[in-house]
């Protein structure tokens, strides 16, 4: 007999939110003092770096619960190309064209990039499914 849905695929989501709020006050915690002294972009790519790494290790550890190991940090970086690519996008379409603060324009940015950064990254980190065994065979009528 097949279980009833688990609220697992929930609550992987939830963990995924929770690092990336964790993440985002770190990118935001580089990306404020790096701002004094690069351009903003410059600033905003450095912050990047520095918050992926945490990202990645709070990913695996806390939201897939699964092990770190240096294939999948080496791939996580790939992840982040659309995240990079969605954020970097909407941070100079909201300042350039809508005028938004240059403190502010990066955690717009980020909630559009969320929804393809969790698709992206538990394709990498999510340790492979497990299929549900086959139905036990019943010869009672």
């Amino acid at each position: 007999m097949r279980g009833l849905p688990t609220l697992a695929p929930w609550g992987r989501m939830v963990r995924f939110a929770t690092v990336g709020g964790i993440n985002t006050l770190t990118f935001y915690a580089c990306y404020l003092p790096l701002r004094r002294m690069l351009p903003y972009f410059a600033a905003y790519t450095g912050a990047f770096a520095l918050s992926m790494v945490c990202s990645f290790l709070l990913n695996t550890y806390f939201t897939y619960r699964t092990r770190p190991t240096w294939k999948k940090f080496l791939l996580f970086p790939l992840t982040q190309v659309t995240n990079y690519a969605a954020q970097s996008v909407g941070l100079v379409l909201l300042v350039s064209w809508c005028g938004l603060n240059t403190a502010v324009a990066p955690l717009a940015a980020a909630l559009t990039a969320l929804p393809f950064t969790f698709l992206v990254s538990q394709r990498i980190l999510r340790p492979p499914a497990q299929p549900d065994p086959p139905p036990a065979r019943s010869d009672s009528p």
